[in-house]
């Protein structure tokens, strides 16, 4: 099958070598000219113009979107003179759900389809394959199911569910229709939200183990501290990196996050390489406001977005604030670090 991909970064350009090894025809377009030629290495069909790009697919064509959120509606408005009733746009980034409705139905006044795609693999999904939660028109949604098919893990990559029988569905493949537009994407929210949970859960609770020596280490005795009361119960020097490879093996907490975990503990236990700062690209944000917004309470997951605020020091003026009125009201100043 013949499909357009604009947007040839990590996910982008992998996702194309993917296809490109199952046999479909891509077409592609970068404004950066050398991911482009490496993908014509590849068998791709490189062009250099979004003009140029339409030109070489077939019609009705589909055209794969694998940009940021921000560039979406750009790259769309700029494809929008030359899109013929029949065509298919496709978002495979991290979009807000909610510009997906907005999206499909001005293109739907042109008879032109916008499918959403959450897509969840990163730069493993060369090879392991890409988990897909699709929004949008049942009949194009069925159009790309040779793509979506190639790019998915399989049924292979895990053993099957307990009770489930007969053919194996799409979701056991590794992709689901979940909707109508905005579905998908929703779904994809919400999966990149459990995620900002389960890593801060990781996070915390090796840090926790990290600080198991934590009696060891002198503690100065005065008015400003909280004093350890049972240092002897904490004087364990634990090897983290040990524990994540021991937790891989049988633990039920157990999972491909606890893997990539041990790998990260293995090249650098101490993390010297990191600063500590967590962005976060939205997807987390809209997860909570979604949940506001329902009344679907989910204090973990904003409790691990808020995390990552501070971990870039969203939270120093209300530290200092903090400071300041525990002088104020306690004449209490500030320990020297």
């Amino acid at each position: 099958m013949q499909i357009g991909m604009i947007g040839l970064g990590r996910m982008g350009a992998n996702m194309v070598k993917r296809l490109q090894r199952a046999g479909h025809q891509c077409v592609v377009y970068d404004r950066n000219k050398d991911a482009v030629l490496a993908l014509k290495k590849e068998g791709a069909t490189p062009t250099g113009s979004a003009q140029e790009f339409l030109s070489k697919l077939s019609k009705p064509r589909a055209i794969w979107l694998m940009l940021p959120a921000a560039a979406v509606d750009a790259s769309i408005a700029e494809l929008m003179p030359q899109l013929e009733s029949g065509d298919i746009v496709i978002d495979g980034g991290n979009s807000y759900y909610k510009d997906d409705i907005v999206r499909a139905g001005q293109l739907a006044m042109r008879s032109i389809h916008y499918i959403d795609v959450g897509v969840s693999g990163g730069i493993w999904g060369l090879e392991r394959g890409y988990c897909m939660m699709i929004g949008g028109d049942k009949n194009a949604v069925s159009h790309l199911q040779p793509i979506f098919a190639s790019l998915s893990p399989g049924v292979e990559s895990a053993s099957r569910t307990d009770g489930r029988s007969g053919p194996p569905s799409s979701a056991e493949h590794g992709y689901l229709h979940c909707g109508p537009a905005g579905a998908g994407h929703f779904v994809k929210m919400v999966h990149n939200g459990i995620e900002y949970g389960l890593m801060a859960a990781y996070a915390e609770g090796f840090n926790l183990l990290h600080h198991a020596n934590a009696g060891s280490s002198s503690h100065q005795a005065d008015a400003e501290s909280t004093p350890l009361r049972e240092p002897g119960a904490f004087h364990y020097d634990i090897d983290v990196a040990e524990v994540a490879e021991l937790w891989r093996r049988g633990s039920v907490v157990g999972s491909w996050l606890l893997d990539l975990t041990a790998h990260a503990l293995r090249v650098d236990a101490s993390l010297s390489n990191f600063k500590g700062r967590v962005s976060d690209s939205g997807e987390g944000r809209w997860t909570s406001i979604a949940a506001i917004e329902s009344g679907s309470p989910a204090p973990v997951l904003t409790a691990a977005l808020f995390n990552r605020f501070s971990s870039r020091g969203e939270t120093d003026y209300a530290d200092k604030l903090l400071s300041a009125m525990r002088l104020e009201f306690g004449g209490h100043h500030e320990k020297k670090i």
